[in-house]
């Protein structure tokens, strides 16, 4: 154990070294920024909530006002959200550097109802006096329309906002409280269902689509077919053309590695079915994302799960893929000490037993001398205690015959001596 005591304290202190190089254990608790209890962005938290469930994480859903609120949460240091979804384009004009995207995840339409005996152009201009539903602020919604009516240089006042969003926006709709409701909000969104097929209320289409296309690249147009929400009815009763931001899931640039290939994994059982505007497979993707788009999901993205997350369960995997992790540095720093232990070993053990023939060989110098009887009993005296070690000594079954070799030899010229005193009698 003299041997290998050192050996398991180094052994111990590269692990400990390893291990300050090692990411933390995931954390089993996490935060995500949805929006509104009615709105989309919640029921797809829900849905997210019950795939995380399943790996044991649980996912605390905090209802917020929108995306820019999310963003905000996000920003915030230290602060109370680890992700998020994220109206696509919201945030540009801020210093949003701590955040990533882990992947765009759906076309998320405006959509502008209104009462048919208006016009149903989608010239923000013809919304001159009207009242309308422009979302809570701290809403994509809100932000989204705002952008517009600035680059139509249409003068404050010219339009009544009313700052109401999602069910309450369309509940005042429906009651006559406003004369135009605007959403960014998914297809599935259950106000969205309700006004489209709602008798009185109709949906304008972007003529313009293209050109809000060219001024801002998070955007893109969608096209809502003829007869899409009702085909009995014919509703719509023509294409409907809109702009459509691309829906980010947001999240800080620290979250752990492991939780950001979990997200993918639930964002593609999530959105990879498609809906109304999205084909199949082609969300979660890594393009069209608002902020950079996270390093260990765009990895995911060009290779796949991990090797070991392939044919383990998803902790087991984990918790393996963070050993070999410590297991690599500290081959490198032990193979090469395993390597010299035996011979240490072995030199350690003999040296036990031939530290005595130097003693032998003296004697034995000594007595080509005509040692004095004083010198011969020291010189007896000496062997005793070297037979005396030699019964107490502890070595491997392996190095036995050394031992009792040295035996042979201490008796030897124990009778040397013996012969020697003699003489001098």
């Amino acid at each position: 154990m003299s041997v290998y005591g050192p050996a398991l304290i180094l052994a111990l202190g590269g692990f400990i070294i390893a291990y300050q190089f090692v990411e933390p254990s995931p954390p089993k608790h996490l935060v995500m920024a949805t929006g509104p209890q009615d709105g989309a962005y919640y029921l797809l938290g829900l849905k997210y909530q019950q795939i995380l469930a399943r790996y044991n994480v649980s996912l605390e859903l905090r209802n917020t006002a929108g995306s820019v609120e999310n963003l905000d949460l996000l920003l915030k240091p230290d602060g109370p959200v680890d992700i998020a979804f994220m109206q696509g384009g919201i945030g540009t004009e801020r210093d949003t550097g701590s955040l990533t995207s882990v992947a765009s995840v759906f076309y998320e339409p405006l959509w502008i109802f209104r009462y048919k005996n208006t016009d149903s152009s989608e010239l923000l201009g013809d919304l001159r006096g009207l009242r309308v539903a422009m979302g809570e602020p701290g809403s994509g919604t809100y932000a989204a329309i705002n952008r517009m009516i600035k680059e139509n240089d249409i003068p404050e006042g010219e339009i009544k906002p009313v700052l109401v969003g999602g069910r309450s926006a369309a509940d005042a709709l429906l009651t006559g409280d406003v004369d135009v409701a605007c959403f960014v909000s998914s297809y599935h969104a259950p106000h969205i269902q309700q006004l489209l097929t709602t008798d009185g209320i109709q949906l304008s289409s972007f003529a313009r689509a293209d050109a809000y296309k060219r001024r801002h690249r998070f955007l893109s147009s969608v096209v809502l077919p003829r007869g899409a929400a009702n085909l009995v009815a014919d509703i719509p009763p023509a294409d409907i053309t809109m702009l459509a931001p691309i829906a980010n899931l947001a999240a800080r640039q620290d979250l752990h590695p492991t939780l950001v290939i979990l997200l993918v994994e639930a964002a593609r059982e999530v959105h990879s079915p498609g809906d109304m505007f999205g084909s199949q497979g082609e969300f979660p993707s890594i393009y069209n994302t608002t902020f950079p788009i996270n390093k260990h999901a765009q990895k995911y993205d060009s290779n796949g799960p991990p090797l070991l997350q392939r044919f383990l369960p998803f902790w087991i995997a984990v918790a393996i893929d963070r050993l070999l992790i410590l297991l690599i540095p500290l081959a490198t720093l032990l193979l090469p000490l395993f390597r010299i232990l035996p011979p240490t070993y072995r030199w350690r053990v003999r040296s036990k037993i031939y530290k005595h023939y130097r003693y032998l060989f003296e004697i034995e110098n000594l007595l080509q001398e005509n040692p004095s009887a004083t010198q011969l009993d020291e010189c007896n005296a000496q062997i005793i205690a070297i037979e005396d070690e030699l019964r107490n000594i502890e070595i491997p079954l392996g190095y036995g015959g050394q031992l009792y070799q040295l035996r042979t030899h201490v008796r030897f010229v124990k009778q040397r001596v013996d012969n020697a005193s003699l003489a001098k009698l």
